[in-house]
């Protein structure tokens, strides 16, 4: 669903984990630096290609779905006033499952755009030095 378009999802590499806690220290360290990288790229895309960009909010939550995953959500200066200050998970339930809103091929050039920016940020896609030296 992209209501508020480049919405994204990172779920953890082992669907067993519950919570954050449930991993070894390094293992926490690695998804959230994964948040941040995720969220960065979102942030970054969503500047490059939609309009009214304000920022990007960053939860683990858990409530719903019983395994370690976190939502990336940008936040807009065109969302209704009463909204944009406030969690997202107050938008009304319809808004969730209505069609006009699911992830489809208009996404497109924000999905290519923010993954370009994780390749960017994880140091793929990166000029590489040419054989030899240079």
């Amino acid at each position: 669903m992209q209501f508020l378009p480049g919405y994204s999802v990172l779920l953890t590499d082992d669907p067993a984990v519950q919570r954050l806690s449930e991993l070894p220290r390094s293992g926490r360290l690695a998804f959230l630096a994964d948040m941040d990288r995720l969220g960065e790229a979102v942030e970054l895309a969503c500047r490059r290609v939609e309009t009214g960009f304000r920022r990007v909010n960053l939860e683990i939550l858990g409530n719903a779905d019983g395994f370690l995953h976190a939502h990336v959500w940008p936040r807009y200066d065109w969302e209704p006033a009463e909204l944009v200050r406030r969690p997202v998970w107050l938008y009304p339930r319809e808004m969730w499952d209505e069609e006009r809103y699911a992830l489809g091929d208009r996404h497109g050039s924000l999905r290519e755009a923010v993954g370009e920016e994780l390749d960017r940020l994880s140091g793929r896609g990166m000029p590489t030095a040419p054989p030899g030296g240079g």
